[in-house]
């Protein structure tokens, strides 16, 4: 069955190698990217690499919740359903340390932004049939910090990338709870990578991008995770495994969806 797939952060790194693989078997494919010259340029290199024309673009800055917002609207007028979202932005190092409303890049755009659209799209992915929500995490995960997460603290670049991909995790955890009818699996793609941000963030690499983007389209296409939800996919070791233990408390996890509340007003 074609299905119609966003891949969020999908203009280069395994955003973009997994927009190929789902391209190249006539699925519905829908990068994102914050340069309309970058995403053009993807676009065009997703559709001569799979040899389709099913691809297409959103445009967003990511550090801007009000662009999220916007690239949602359009998104909602333009797709009657979504099959699969995969939240896959993300940001490490960054030339600024906070976005214009005084939030951490890595907390703004790891998590909020994917927060922001995911609910903003519920709406279409209910209208699918057997819709999948795959949120990248990572081997990095710390407690969160909900001061700086309300921008009221700053923390290292390591500590709030690994506190962001702890928050996706466990909001993760929270919505496969809230919404049973869509299945949400939170996923680290593999560590350091062969990716633009893992080479600016560490300057070497331990595998190359194809297996992040391999266990992208696992996740995405295949019945053998049909079904399965509010689970976490550890791709170093190649399983579902155990995520930092604060993604399965229940008070944390509260006090994480209330402050993210509070913070999006």
């Amino acid at each position: 069955m074609i299905k119609n797939v966003l891949i969020t952060g999908s203009t280069d790194g395994i955003g973009k190698l997994a927009a190929i693989k789902l391209a190249k078997e006539g699925h519905e494919v829908y990068l994102h990217g914050r340069s309309q010259e970058k995403l053009n340029s993807a676009i065009a290199d997703v559709k001569r690499e799979s040899n389709s024309q099913q691809v297409k673009g959103f445009l967003a800055d990511f550090s801007d919740l009000n662009a999220v917002r916007k690239m949602a609207e359009e998104i909602r007028s333009e797709l009657p359903k979504l099959d699969v979202l995969i939240n896959n932005a993300g940001v490490y190092h960054s030339p600024k340390a906070n976005n214009k409303d005084g939030l951490d890049m890595r907390f703004a755009v790891n998590y909020l932004a994917p927060y922001v659209l995911t609910n903003a799209l519920i709406p279409l992915l209910k209208n699918a049939t057997e819709p999948r929500i795959i949120n990248l995490s990572s081997a990095a995960q710390s407690p969160v910090s909900y001061d700086a997460l309300k921008g009221n603290e700053a923390v290292p670049v390591t500590q709030a990338y690994a506190q962001s991909k702890l928050a996706i995790t466990m909001w993760s955890f929270y919505l496969a709870k809230a919404l049973p009818e869509i299945s949400v699996i939170a996923v680290n793609p593999g560590s350091l990578l062969n990716t633009k941000m893992v080479q600016e963030a560490f300057g070497k690499h331990w595998a190359s991008a194809d297996k992040g983007a391999d266990i992208l389209y696992d996740l995405t296409i295949p019945e053998v995770y049909q079904g399965v939800t509010g689970k976490y996919f550890d791709n170093d070791k190649g399983t579902f495994a155990e995520a930092h233990p604060d993604a399965y408390l229940k008070p944390k996890i509260d006090k994480l969806i209330q402050t993210t509340k509070d913070v999006l007003g």
